[in-house]
């Protein structure tokens, strides 16, 4: 069944023919981080595809994946395109290197995941937060709910985890 609907007056809309999207986004509105693994080579991959980029198999599984990591770059927006997007500036868009599966296949490999920087109810965060986070930030995934039956994957920063004493970030100031 396809999505059609709206995040902050964006749209979002996965046809039929997106099967591997419209799995993806199944489990993270049931608030689960779910990747696809190769049945052939046992790799986890993302974005989801089709076919593996690692071995071209075309079979696959979803596993549940712990969704946290340590930011390795960012952009900080502060003019927005879309108007929705105002009352929230400066906001990050982070991407995130998964703590699975690092180093595999190839020593420099890893699972990226980008999101926004949101609060642990999935609402983006006020600029004093964002002050706070640059890259080596520890984050864990949260889900910003959208519509019925479709959640955005996003990251928050991870209360349990050790967090460097100064982020790096660009210079702004």
């Amino acid at each position: 069944m396809s999505i059609n609907t709206h995040y902050l007056d964006m749209p979002i809309a996965i046809e039929d023919l997106d099967q591997e999207n419209l799995a993806y986004f199944e489990h993270c509105a049931n608030h689960q981080f779910h990747l696809q693994a190769c049945t052939a080579c046992q790799q986890l991959r993302y974005p989801p595809t089709t076919a593996c980029p690692f071995c071209a198999h075309l079979d696959s599984e979803w596993q549940p994946v712990e969704g946290k990591g340590t930011v390795c770059s960012y952009e900080e927006v502060h003019h927005v395109i879309q108007p929705a997007f105002k009352p929230f500036l400066p906001y990050l868009v982070l991407l995130v290197e998964l703590d699975t599966q690092k180093n595999q296949p190839r020593p420099g490999d890893a699972l990226r995941v980008m999101g926004n920087l949101t609060d642990p109810k999935g609402r983006l965060v006020a600029p004093e937060v964002v002050k706070q986070v640059g890259i080596g930030s520890r984050v864990r995934m949260v889900f910003t709910e959208v519509d019925q039956g479709i959640a955005l994957p996003q990251w928050t920063l991870d209360e349990t985890a050790e967090q460097p004493a100064k982020p790096w970030r660009y210079l702004y100031e």
